[in-house]
């Protein structure tokens, strides 16, 4: 008789922006760094109760790379990560990516003080990332806007 039990953990769902700006250098893209490994990450966190996932995915790029703008309703795809909390728990991941088209960039935000922030191309971008599906999301973005 099979198990009906899961195997593994279930991976957890999360929310992320795509902050991005139009310039005459072409389109390009607010990365932030980790605050844990420094790496370069999109603004990303968990699901919010009585918020969309769009609405969530802008309180998240507000927090963590102090910008505002018109969030996208519908998800440009989906990309999976693995966060290492110790040797013996590592998490799965799977973060939508919402577009995020920036029209206010503050100078004083809640993580600033923990946070770097830089505007790249999109093949900078993809290249500084570690996540192999989130780079192809980047390098495939082509806002309509």
């Amino acid at each position: 008789m099979a198990s009906s039990r899961r195997s593994g953990r279930s991976e957890t769902r999360q929310v992320a922006a795509l902050p991005w700006r139009r310039t005459e250098a072409g389109v390009q893209v607010l990365m932030i760094t980790s605050r844990e490994t420094r790496r370069w990450v999109i603004p990303k966190g968990g699901r919010m109760s009585g918020k969309t996932d769009p609405e969530a995915a802008a309180i998240e790029a507000m927090e963590e790379a102090g910008v505002q703008g018109k969030v996208g309703q519908t998800a440009l795809g989906v990309f999976r990560y693995q966060k290492v909390f110790s040797a013996e728990d590592v998490r799965p991941y799977v973060v939508a990516v919402y577009p995020l088209r920036v029209l206010i960039q503050l100078g004083a935000w809640p993580e600033a003080h923990e946070r770097d922030r830089r505007w790249m191309s999109l093949e900078e971008a993809a290249a500084a990332v570690h996540e192999p599906d989130l780079a192809a999301l980047i390098r495939a973005f082509a806002p309509r806007e």
